[in-house]
């Protein structure tokens, strides 16, 4: 088999060929080019130098995974023919070309002909130094998880309409509608380079699309910053904790921070439930405050490394899904939370039934016993039907009325039968397939509302609820409930946090 030379075009200009590919193109050799759509093939033709252009695989196969491996096939049997052969590309062999990164995964004699890639012509007709940071994405593959808004970005392979209006969108998502970009044409070639700088909404107004489109996103400027990423929140956070910055956030430890851990879990629960999706928002950003203020502190003593955090999340979500990320196959979700346990038993060499129940720790009490008593039923332990877990009710209910004849309240064996009780009203929950602290916690806010309710009313009448009689709060609360059940919400009294009679 015979060596193959990888040559680079540059990025347009004949004037931008290096004198290695120069020497490439009139070596005598065999030339083969990915596509004569480009300007330096006109070198080429001008010396009537012979080539054979592969434009012809773009044409005959359905998708470029085709079009890229039948070039690469192509080429071992011309190599095998021969001593040696010129395989040429546009710009750089090592920027955006996915024949030679193919190529490269062979067992094959190659040797790369550097060329200037379309990335240098563009910093200069942007007037931008990559020194402190520059990212490349493929257009055609572009989604909102490639994007870093802290470091320049270049937008490559923009070669139609629909491409430029998919990466219009995820833009205007994250950068917003009026932050400003270069959409280039033709960099690096002489008298026929464009540059249009508009704003991203405007982006799909823009005809003027080639093969040779690439758009420049500039990062975001700490002046007047309006969008952050993780890695600002960590900045953020690691300001706070410096000498100059908050005394407060300084002296916290994760043992400090617990209980904020849990107000913030139960928050974002209660704006889940509230269906507001500003409230989403801003009570994950709380969630997320705790995930990076335990990070930090943890880097602060050297504990360990947030990237750490991130690393073990995604270990988690690859093991515990062998049907997504190896070959394993599931039929269904029941199956996938099956294989999602083994894999949590196994990786904590938790053999026993009593392991994996006591494994269960950490919740507050309504949900432990939940998820205890959920355990133990795929095993078997559990009632053959729902009347089953309502007698138990009965049962405990009956016991608990004798304890309290027997010993009165705040006895311990009263304490007993309650939580006898409550367990079994929990087990019932599970049959009905009724989250018991999201039904408790609903309760809650209904009592809330009625009560505020009443407060108002009450305020109306000029009384206060203090002065008035059981049987009057009685009237005002059935009224309440008149309101709640009709679904006449229009105060918003828990959402505002209560009313200000001031």
């Amino acid at each position: 088999m015979g060596k193959i030379y990888v040559i680079g075009l540059g990025p347009g200009s004949i004037d931008d060929l290096t004198l290695g590919a120069v020497n490439r193109i009139n070596s005598g050799e065999k030339n083969f080019l990915r596509t004569e759509n480009h300007p330096t093939v006109e070198y080429f033709k001008m010396n009537n130098i012979p080539y054979v252009s592969y434009d012809y695989f773009y044409d005959q196969e359905e998708d470029f995974v085709q079009v890229y491996e039948g070039i690469v096939e192509r080429l071992i049997q011309e190599s095998k023919q021969s001593t040696s052969i010129n395989y040429f590309v546009p710009g750089n062999p090592f920027v955006a070309e996915k024949t030679v990164e193919l190529l490269m995964e062979k067992d094959l004699d190659i040797e790369i002909i550097s060329g200037m890639s379309f990335i240098e012509p563009m910093i200069q007709l942007v007037g931008r130094d990559p020194i402190n940071g520059l990212k490349i994405v493929d257009g055609a593959r572009f989604n909102s998880l490639m994007v870093n808004i802290n470091v320049d970005m270049i937008i490559t392979q923009v070669y139609n309409k629909r491409i430029l209006s998919e990466v219009k969108i995820i833009l205007s998502e994250i950068y917003g509608d009026d932050h400003k970009i270069w959409i280039i044409d033709s960099a690096g070639i002489k008298n026929q380079e464009k540059k249009s700088y508009i704003p991203i909404h405007e982006m799909d107004r823009f005809d003027e699309i080639s093969s040779l489109t690439s758009i420049y996103v500039n990062k975001i400027e700490e002046i007047n910053k309006k969008t952050f990423d993780y890695n600002d929140i960590m900045g953020i956070m690691k300001l706070l904790r410096s000498e100059d910055g908050c005394p407060w956030d300084i002296k916290q430890t994760h043992e400090s921070l617990r209980e904020c851990m849990i107000e913030e879990a139960y928050e974002l629960v209660d704006a889940i439930d509230s269906g507001n999706i500003a409230n989403i928002v801003e009570e994950l950003g709380d969630v997320l405050l705790q995930v990076i203020f335990h990070s930090q502190i943890a880097y602060d003593e050297g504990d360990f490394n947030p990237i750490d955090v991130t690393t073990s999340l995604a270990n988690k979500l690859i093991y515990r899904h062998p049907h997504v990320f190896l070959s394993k196959i599931v039929e269904n979700s029941e199956e996938v939370v099956y294989n999602w346990d083994e894999l949590k038993y196994a990786k904590r060499s938790l053999t026993s039934v009593a392991d994996r129940l006591r494994d269960i720790s950490g919740l507050p009490a309504l949900m432990k016993s939940y998820k205890i008593q959920e355990k133990a039923a795929t095993i078997g332990f559990d009632w053959d039907d729902i009347k089953g877990a309502l007698d138990k009710i009965m049962e405990e209910y009956g016991e608990v009325i004798e304890a309290m004849k027997e010993f009165g309240g705040g006895d311990v064996k009263v304490e007993e039968e309650l939580g006898d009780l409550l367990f079994a009203v929990v087990n019932l929950s599970r049959f009905l397939d009724v989250n018991p602290e999201v039904a408790l916690n609903r309760t809650i806010n209904k009592f809330l509302y009625r009560f505020e309710f009443m407060e108002l009313k009450s305020i109306e009448m000029g009384k206060k609820l203090e002065t008035m009689t059981l049987e009057e709060m009685d009237d005002l609360w059935n009224l309440a409930k008149l309101n709640f059940n009709k679904g006449i919400d229009n105060l918003n009294l828990i959402t505002k946090g209560g009313i200000d009679y001031e």
